[in-house]
């Protein structure tokens, strides 16, 4: 699992995808929060707060996250190095973990940058230092649950399929059904309580609950352990 992990850290960071992924993060949070006017602009906003920026993440990595898992297995199938990998005694559980948290640690490289936005949003408070660290902690959080899951999905949509944009498509689609799609049945409370909105809104709230936090785990491990057993069927 290590030598997948490192293997897949260098291939961000020797080419320009990893750089792409945290420019291009950065800039479309940047431009949404602080330049261009509408809901998500923290100056239209008219408090101090970062609820914003965490309104507009979901959505940001329901697109970024599939471009950057769409190659992880996809790409393997197409060129033949998956069966060679099978072949060795990696072991399928090894080879998808490796995978799952090299995008997953590039993720946090990405949010990183956005602490500033924090520091800025206190600075702007009136007092300054006048808004809730709970609440910024809390999203946080919950954002870096929600990108786990985002990445399990992606990861196993590449495993479906040989081509990177069919494998973009079933990722986004899955992940926008999830996170919204479910939250849209609001006569259908037990499919409501499966939306990964309405426990990234929960853990939003300040409020580390950890039916949530379990909630978003066992999200993971399943389509984790979903593309694993897509890989032994391979052998």
């Amino acid at each position: 699992m290590l030598a997948i992990f490192k293997k897949e850290i260098n291939s961000f960071f020797a080419t320009l995808t990893g750089y792409l992924v945290i420019g291009v993060f950065l800039l479309m949070t940047g431009l949404f929060l602080w330049v261009f006017e509408g809901e998500f602009n923290v100056f239209d906003y008219g408090y101090a707060d970062l609820t914003p920026f965490f309104q507009l993440c979901p959505w940001i990595f329901m697109f970024l996250i599939p471009a950057v898992t769409m190659r992880s297995l996809s790409d393997e199938r197409r060129s033949g190095t998956l069966e060679l990998l099978l072949t060795k005694p990696l072991g399928e559980t090894a080879l998808v973990m490796g995978k799952f948290l090299a995008a997953s640690v590039l993720l946090c490289i990405a949010l990183l940058p956005t602490l500033v936005y924090v520091y800025a949003i206190d600075q702007l408070g009136n007092p300054v230092g006048n808004y809730d660290a709970g609440v910024v902690l809390g999203s946080y959080v919950g954002l870096l649950f929600l990108a786990m899951a985002y990445t399990a999905i992606g990861i196993f949509a590449s495993s479906l399929a040989q081509n990177q944009i069919v494998a973009f498509i079933i990722a986004v689609l899955i992940s926008f059904m999830l996170y919204y799609g479910l939250a849209l049945l609001g006569n259908f409370e037990i499919l409501q309580q499966w939306s990964l909105r309405g426990h990234f809104d929960s853990v939003a709230r300040g409020v580390l609950d950890t039916r949530d936090l379990l909630y978003f785990i066992s999200i993971t491990a399943l389509f984790l352990f979903f593309t694993v057993l897509q890989l032994k069927s391979r052998r």
